[in-house]
């Protein structure tokens, strides 16, 4: 790329050719404030906090949609610019309610910062104090429209980064508002809880029902982690305080989600209303009783050594490479056991090693047996951003109702999948995203035509489904075990069959974080740590190992401890 020499406060620069302002002078760290501006997001131009001086230049232009140019130079503080900051900054702060004391976002607002930045120490214009109301309609966080600056970041978030295009405006001038669809409460619109638009805000317009005036930026801890939600392997960024977890945001660093996540990922973990398995189970006589850490592994053991080869092993997906090779070793060591097999799901038709980012360079996409509305939410953002763009086109091979139907240009059942074929080959870079509801000939026929032009990606079930197959589980449980050791961290939704099985088996060991529904088919339960309490790592959905980390202390023993104790006893 070709480059320019500008000149910034007096400093000399080589920028790239085609860049802006801003972001020649964000690479040699000159800071240029901004308000409507991310860098996630296309630039704007429109809260005029950018602002800078350009030599030849009649007036003041934005930084972040004003090119460079061969010999350019720029003023980023000069007294011409500073004033026009702090007329803007004061015209925001006469618009509507931004008493600082009062919000959940002092101290890491960045109105605030750019209020104390340019001296702000009063007003000086007359304040109508505005009433502009307060909607909690969501479940997960709240939108109050008093603190809102209209830098319309939430609403391009959701539809550029999303695809959703729920967020919108209503109403001119001072009276305007974020709005969901057709001015419904956000509650009762097509939110789907992602949690992009709060991630994004710049102010408390949008609160965090969990977190809210439980730490500031200066009192908190960022960890970084992994999701476990799904295979994709999304980069978590844990807001620590006091060892609690007060909320979960989004890695923008990370591949391959870079910044984006679910409501699975971003929200469930920590609404998750189920008991804790705090303290080791011993059912005696049909009703649960405490036990000690040894009682209880002792009876696993003495148990599971009884059962022997007629053990089975079932494992979560959620569980760590670490303890999956421990569990692997504990069954075919210790048990002579071959029985291993995934709880819910198994990997189903791998694909080879890709980059999930990749996708955004597809012009035409076929998703075949899977609903990226429902699972792998990340990977349908791609989708619905490019399509509602314009610049991809969708085809659906589907047996049932699909959420991605809205955005999808054909919808084909599995015996039409030669016309889904036809149009991916006519296409520039095609990629076929597939689940485990994709029959065998379906993949077979997509494979023969498009095998060397399209990208394949098959979308496994569990967050390390491929770890849970390297280390030797897969397929579902076959025949009736007499023995049962379940693996099962977080999960909740056990298939009927799995759960039907387990009540049949003699003895059933359940390792597990919550009660919830263990209480009614385990002999023991285990309790094991959740996901941002645990060490180790996964295999996503690329292939690519990556890292959980313990965000929290707790008095649990590890996952790995637990089956680590069960190998010395069972003598593996």
């Amino acid at each position: 790329m070709a480059s320019v020499n500008i000149t910034i406060d007096g400093r000399k620069i080589v920028a790239q050719a085609g860049q802006t302002i801003y972001e020649a002078a964000t690479a040699v760290g000159i800071d240029i404030p901004h308000l409507c501006h991310h860098p996630a997001l296309p630039p704007e131009g429109a809260c005029r906090m950018c602002l800078v001086e350009v030599e030849k230049q009649r007036v003041l232009q934005p930084a972040c949609t004003f090119p460079v140019t061969e010999g350019m130079v720029a003023h980023t503080e000069s007294a011409k610019v500073v004033e026009a900051r702090r007329f803007v900054l004061q015209l925001l702060f006469s618009e509507r309610n931004h008493f600082c004391m009062y919000c959940q976002m002092s101290g890491e607002c960045e109105l605030q910062d750019l209020a104390y930045r340019y001296n702000l120490d009063h007003w000086v214009y007359n304040r109508p104090y505005p009433s502009f109301p307060v909607d909690s309609s969501r479940e997960y966080f709240v939108m109050d429209h008093n603190r809102c600056i209209l830098c319309r970041r939430c609403t391009r978030a959701c539809a550029d980064l999303v695809g959703n295009y729920t967020l919108g405006l209503k109403n001119r001038g001072a009276a305007t508002m974020i709005t969901a669809d057709n001015d419904v409460p956000f509650g009762d619109s097509t939110c789907i809880s992602c949690g992009t638009c709060l991630s994004v805000c710049p102010t408390g317009a949008l609160m965090d029902r969990k977190s809210a005036y439980l730490g500031r930026e200066i009192e908190v801890e960022h960890i970084k982690s992994t999701c476990t939600a799904c295979s994709v392997g999304c980069g978590l960024d844990l807001i620590t305080r006091d060892n609690h977890v007060l909320r979960v945001e989004a890695d923008w660093d990370a591949k391959p989600n870079h910044g984006l996540l679910c409501e699975k990922g971003r929200f469930e973990p920590l609404w998750d209303s189920r008991k804790r398995a705090i303290i080791p189970m011993i059912k005696r006589n049909g009703k649960w009783g405490k036990a000690d850490w040894e009682e209880a592994l002792d009876l696993v053991a003495a148990s599971l050594g009884k059962t022997k080869s007629a053990t089975a092993g079932l494992a979560s997906g959620q569980a760590t490479n670490e303890s999956l090779a421990l569990l692997a070793k504990m069954l075919r060591k210790g048990l002579d056991s071959e029985h291993l097999a995934m709880l819910s799901g198994s990997l189903g038709e791998p694909s080879e090693d890709c980059d999930l980012t990749e996708l955004d360079l597809a012009d035409f996409f076929v998703v075949v047996g899977a609903d990226l509305t429902e699972n792998h939410q990340v990977v349908g953002f791609t989708v619905k951003r490019k399509t509602t763009k314009r610049t991809a086109r969708l085809a659906l091979i589907s047996q049932r109702e699909n959420g991605l139907a809205a955005f999808a240009m054909r919808e084909w059942g599995p015996d039409e999948v030669d016309k889904a074929i036809e149009m991916a080959v006519s296409a520039e870079n095609p990629a076929v995203i597939y689940g485990m509801e994709a029959s065998k000939e379906t993949l077979k026929q997509l494979h023969e035509a498009l095998d060397g032009k399209a990208t394949f990606v098959g979308l496994t079930p569990a967050a390390n489904a491929r770890g849970a197959v390297a280390a030797g589980f897969n397929g579902s449980l076959n025949g009736s075990p007499k023995g049962l050791y379940i693996l099962a961290c977080e999960e909740k939704e056990i298939p009927s069959d799995v759960l039907a099985r387990a009540k049949a088996a003699d003895f059933v060991a359940v390792q597990a974080s919550y009660l919830e529904p263990w209480a009614d088919i385990a002999d023991v339960i285990l309790p094991t740590p959740v996901s941002f309490e645990k060490q180790g790592s996964i295999t996503n959905n690329e292939g690519r190992t990556l890292k959980v980390t313990a965000a929290v202390k707790t008095s649990l023993k590890s996952e790995g401890e637990i089956l680590e104790s069960l190998v010395q006893r069972l003598g593996s």
